[in-house]
């Protein structure tokens, strides 16, 4: 049995604050998957990089609304997968290696940690030669999560994908079906029919993207249902293999008696925290009801002496800037334990690299009236302002929510071109407290871009 100093489960984040604070300790990494952690190697940058690649399609595709006659002459599929690959595949083996090989004081454990006692975790070794028990004076879990598989498709024994797996399929599928109406599914979406795929979706919800403010999501659906077979409402009652074409083949039957056959099926319906994996009972970890370890706002487990925790596997939001800010709290609590600081998680905004591309910051409408709040909202189009009629942009908007009376900006919802980009800064202004009278009148706004979308819909508040 080998004692440690510090232990981390997992290399995202995780592995991010071990710098020259922790150089005189003994540091122990556990890694059970590929190192680097979710957002390196299936989530974030990986998906991105293909969204441009979708972007520069539908540019082409629609080059002709300017005048510009153009066409796709062939999308590279492998071309684009290992322009993506082999750019992010040695990063995650220079992490690995230099962890391995240039940090002296850090032993990297390959395998599946789980609990055996306080601060004791069981490592079974991924190449199946045996499980090396350890100790720690502390440990940090930053384990991530995983795709959430329904049970009915798990059980049809169905060949499918996730989106841990289908990035790195041979080619496009002729017709894709993806389960699921979040962002995971939005994104691939997305992807896949702008790069030449048929694409059904199928939400068991009214509505694409519902935990977006109500404007957002239905006009987003609005667009999403005329360019995907969008089915609405609907669950999958079976899922069985088609047996006409290739071994991928697979025929969804549906709720109304409908049946979707695909070459390719896509399961988006969420990711799940990786705690219940890890017999966290056994070190008296306490968990939510959702499966996120509990912990205080200092990153610490509310109930086990010594253990903390960040990222996916126990915070409310399952996002990479998220996790890199826990990070960075937990390694400074945990280099000065004497000065701990708390993790904040106001203002965290978020964006979906679909199209329209989407990102809002703070309160829904629906949120900030069922909190009682005297609300005024507005609404701009993209299409109303000068850069948005050299766009041609016919779905883009700009919705402010903002408290009548004192000014307060309670949050900020875009559809459209440079969204993620776009409420920056709307998120400065809502950390450093200006009302949105000052944020439209107190700076320039650079006539005719893009942020005069911002600038009139602040305007046109009724504070």
């Amino acid at each position: 049995m080998a004692h440690h100093d510090l232990v981390v489960v997992g290399t995202g984040s995780g592995s991010t604050f071990l710098d020259e604070r922790f150089a005189d300790l003994d540091v122990a990494l556990v890694e059970h998957g590929v190192f680097g952690g979710t957002c390196l190697n299936v989530g974030c940058i990986p998906t991105k990089m293909y969204v441009y690649a979708a972007d520069v399609a539908e540019t082409v595709r629609h080059a002709h609304t300017y005048g510009v006659d153009a066409s796709i002459d062939k999308v590279r599929w492998t071309d684009i997968r290992d322009r993506v690959f082999g750019r992010i595949d040695p990063i995650s083996a220079g992490g690995q290696e230099y962890r391995t090989d240039r940090s002296p004081n850090v032993t990297v454990y390959f395998g599946h940690a789980s609990f055996t006692g306080e601060r004791e975790l069981a490592v079974a070794r991924t190449d199946g030669s045996g499980t090396d028990t350890i100790t720690a004076d502390r440990v940090v879990v930053a384990a991530g999560s995983r795709p959430s598989i329904p049970p009915l498709v798990a059980a049809s024994g169905v060949p499918f994908e996730t989106s841990d797996t289908v990035m790195r399929i041979e080619e496009v599928p002729r017709r894709l079906v993806i389960l699921g109406g979040g962002y995971i599914a939005s994104e691939f979406a997305h992807v896949f029919s702008a790069l030449g795929a048929e694409v059904t979706v199928v939400c068991r919800g009214p509505r694409l993207l519902r935990h977006l403010d109500d404007t957002l999501s239905e006009r987003f659906t609005e667009v999403a249902t005329s360019r995907w077979d969008c089915r609405l409402g609907r669950q999958v009652t079976a899922a069985t293999g088609d047996g006409t074409g290739g071994p991928g083949e697979v025929t969804l039957t549906l709720d109304d008696g409908s049946e979707i056959v695909a070459d390719t099926l896509l399961v988006a319906t969420g990711r799940i925290p990786n705690g219940d994996r890890m017999d966290l009972d056994r070190a008296g970890i306490t968990v939510h009801a959702d499966g996120r370890l509990a912990v205080d706002e200092y990153q610490r487990s509310v109930s086990a002496e010594g253990v903390w925790a960040l990222g996916d596997v126990s915070s409310p939001h399952q996002l990479k800037h998220v996790a890199n800010h826990e990070a960075k709290i937990v390694g400074h609590n945990l280099a000065h334990p004497g000065d701990l600081r708390a993790a904040n998680h106001e203002f965290v905004p978020a964006a979906v690299f679909t199209e329209p591309q989407i990102a809002s910051v703070g309160m829904t409408e629906s949120q900030a009236r069922d909190a009682g709040l005297d609300v005024t909202v507005k609404v701009q189009n993209y299409g109303d302002v000068a850069y948005g009629w050299a766009m041609e942009d016919r779905t883009g908007v700009c919705k402010i929510v903002a408290e009548r009376g004192t000014g307060r900006l309670l949050g900020a919802h875009l559809l459209g071109p440079q969204a993620s980009t776009l409420v920056q800064q709307l998120i400065q202004a809502m950390v450093f407290g200006q009302t949105v009278t000052e944020i439209a009148t107190r700076q320039y706004w650079i006539h005719p871009a893009l942020p005069e979308v911002i600038e009139n819909a602040l305007l046109g508040l009724d504070v």
